[in-house]
């Protein structure tokens, strides 16, 4: 993947902020964090997104995750953390290579959380075995 930004980044051909390195992931910094630590975790495989990855990788991104969060809730003075991924480009995914995003929380600090829908029991069974079926 000649042209990807995160396999750049994993090759070391583009400087960055590298946080850890092993042989499956890098972490480096968001150079647009949504706070300050903002972290992204990175597969050194091309994968478009977390659900084209392999199961190994996804493992090494988890424990990656694991490894790397704690740091950065300390660092920065955190309360908690969103551990959170895009999966396409619909749900905010702007580069198309496996990455989990790590955004250290604070309380008051502008983030809201997601909004919430009301669901029925009827609605929620409806949809739940439409999902069941596609199993």
């Amino acid at each position: 993947m000649d042209s990807c930004l995160f396999c750049k980044l994993a090759l070391h051909e583009i400087p960055s902020t590298t946080l850890f390195e092993d042989e499956r992931t890098v972490v480096f910094l968001d150079i647009n964090p949504v706070r300050p630590g903002h972290a992204l975790v990175i597969s050194k495989a091309h994968a478009p997104d977390l659900l084209a990855s392999s199961r190994e990788d996804l493992h090494a991104v988890m424990d990656t995750v694991q490894k790397i969060a704690p740091a950065v809730v300390q660092a920065t003075g955190a309360l908690g953390c969103n551990v959170t991924a895009n999966v396409g480009a619909a749900a905010g995914q702007v580069i198309f290579h496996t990455h989990l995003h790590i955004i250290p929380r604070h309380e008051e600090d502008g983030l809201a959380p997601w909004p919430h829908e009301s669901a029925t029991s009827e609605q929620r069974e409806a949809l739940g075995e439409q999902i069941r079926r596609l199993l």
